[in-house]
């Protein structure tokens, strides 16, 4: 869920809207189908194409593949709320993906720095600054993420930036 999220570039809203009939899975990658989102209110839709990694270990693919599997996921809602007793119920929500991502933030033991907070947009935000990292244009980016504004996408372009710049990289730590 996690990865499809990142890779994707998705928010947590089309996420959870993911049906497996949304999912078209090849040895190249997933197309996924976005029915609605916030930036579509008219529903056309869009389609996002997420590719294999190169490490099976994060490769968005795999995963979409065996949680599939696991899941006897054939028809309906990728993803599904689980009660503390195990029973599935439906669709997860949004609320559901912040609840599953801090709970993994936490097994990992990772931390977040001050000023900063671990949110599903996170995700979003940090597939658009990794992008930028390593050489995506803005065109790939907003394409990518479904933004319809060049300038929400270039605040994301300004704060690869100042991460790349900085001097603290040619100290040698």
């Amino acid at each position: 869920m996690l990865l499809t999220c990142f890779a994707g570039g998705l928010r947590r809203s089309e996420l959870v809207a993911l049906d497996v009939e949304d999912l078209k899975i090849t040895n190249d990658g997933i197309k996924l189908k976005i029915r609605r989102s916030k930036a579509d209110q008219e529903g056309e839709g869009a389609v996002v194409l997420i590719g294999s990694g190169s490490r099976p270990e994060t490769c968005p693919v795999a995963a979409m593949r065996a949680w599939l599997k696991a899941g006897a996921i054939t028809y309906g809602p990728v993803f599904r709320r689980i009660t503390a007793a195990g029973a599935i119920e439906g669709r997860l929500t949004g609320n559901g993906v912040w609840r599953v991502l801090r709970r993994r933030a936490a097994q990992a033991e990772l931390t977040v720095e001050d000023g900063e907070r671990l949110s599903p947009h996170g995700m979003r935000a940090g597939y658009i600054t990794e992008a930028y990292l390593n050489g995506a244009l803005d065109e790939q980016v907003m394409a990518h993420a479904r933004q319809k504004s060049i300038e929400t996408t270039r605040r994301y372009r300004n704060r690869a930036k100042t991460v790349a710049a900085s001097p603290t990289k040619l100290l040698n730590l």
